[in-house]
């Protein structure tokens, strides 16, 4: 048990339920669940932290799948430690790890530099993000990056530039056991960035996708030359369903749930589409959800 008096002012709880913090709404307990107030005390709570101890980072919830069974370990909540972006200069953005992505898409329309229109598009926090280089709408997180700020398991902070890492489609890797902090981005000058373009993107998203139900945006990557949403509804699978969970009729990239749903019919649905698609295309199906916890 943690009980430092630098960190008694976070949110902590024992035996969280994850199904409060995710967007499917599904998800055993967690362990421990911690929600920093600050850096400091995220520090403070990683360095007190036994080494062996497993941390699971947590920004809006969005792809991830945590099993009925829960976490074990530590999970750490982003959302209001690490929320602060700023304009360092005409082209620099820095945004911490628990900006909501759709946030930063909006500021650097308010500032006319980009791209970065396509944030819009990307449901979850910069952390995220930065992690599994998401994109949406033909962009990607690590175009525009520059340096990033990171943390490791004793409480170590770093600066590291880009080129450490070796980013590829919807990867993102780099040195040692280190969790990211914020980013700095480099973007130019772009007229077409302006809200009334992001608004037009939001509604385009709002138009093709089931937004408003408890999903994770898209379960799958694409395939080379292909788009996962085409094989899953040409295997005859759009609106197929186990239990609570069923492939969306709007998006087929999309696993809802439809308010009685466990994290076991998602996985369940989840393997079900990747082995008919499979059967029927010989193309497998690689996941971009994280698939975490133990199940019940």
């Amino acid at each position: 048990m943690i009980a430092s008096p630098e960190i008694r002012s976070s949110v902590m709880s024992y035996d969280e339920p994850m199904a409060k913090h995710t967007s499917w709404r599904v998800g055993g307990p967690a362990d421990i669940y911690f929600r920093p107030d600050t850096v400091d005390e995220l520090i403070t709570f990683l360095a007190e932290l036994p080494p062996d101890t497993a941390v699971t980072w947590l920004g809006l919830g969005s792809n991830l799948l945590v099993r009925d069974g829960g976490l074990r370990g530590a999970v750490i909540a982003t959302h209001k430690a690490l929320s602060e972006m700023e304009r360092l200069d005409t082209a620099t953005v820095r945004a911490e790890a628990g900006v909501p992505c759709a946030k930063l898409a909006k500021r650097c329309a308010v500032w006319e530099i980009g791209p970065a229109a396509f944030f819009a598009g990307i449901p979850g926090t910069v952390g995220g993000a930065l992690a599994m280089n998401a994109g949406a709408f033909g962009g990607e997180t690590w175009t525009a990056v520059k340096t990033v700020e990171t943390i490791d398991h004793q409480g170590n902070t770093r600066t590291r530039k880009r080129d450490e890492y070796d980013i590829g489609y919807r990867s993102a890797s780099g040195p040692g056991d280190e969790w990211f902090l914020a980013a700095t981005f480099v973007f130019e000058p772009d007229s077409g960035m302006n809200p009334q373009a992001i608004r037009k993107l939001l509604a385009r998203r709002k138009e093709s996708q089931p937004i408003g139900v408890p999903s994770c945006g898209s379960v799958f990557r694409n395939p080379p030359g292909d788009h996962a949403a085409r094989l899953i509804e040409a295997a005859g699978l759009k609106g197929f369903a186990i239990g609570g969970a069923r492939v969306s009729e709007k998006h087929a990239n999309f696993i809802i749930n439809e308010g009685e749903a466990t994290a076991a019919d998602i996985e369940q649905l989840i393997t079900h589409v990747q082995q008919r698609v499979k059967s029927e295309f010989r193309i497998e199906l690689v996941p971009e959800v994280r698939v975490v916890g133990e199940s019940a």
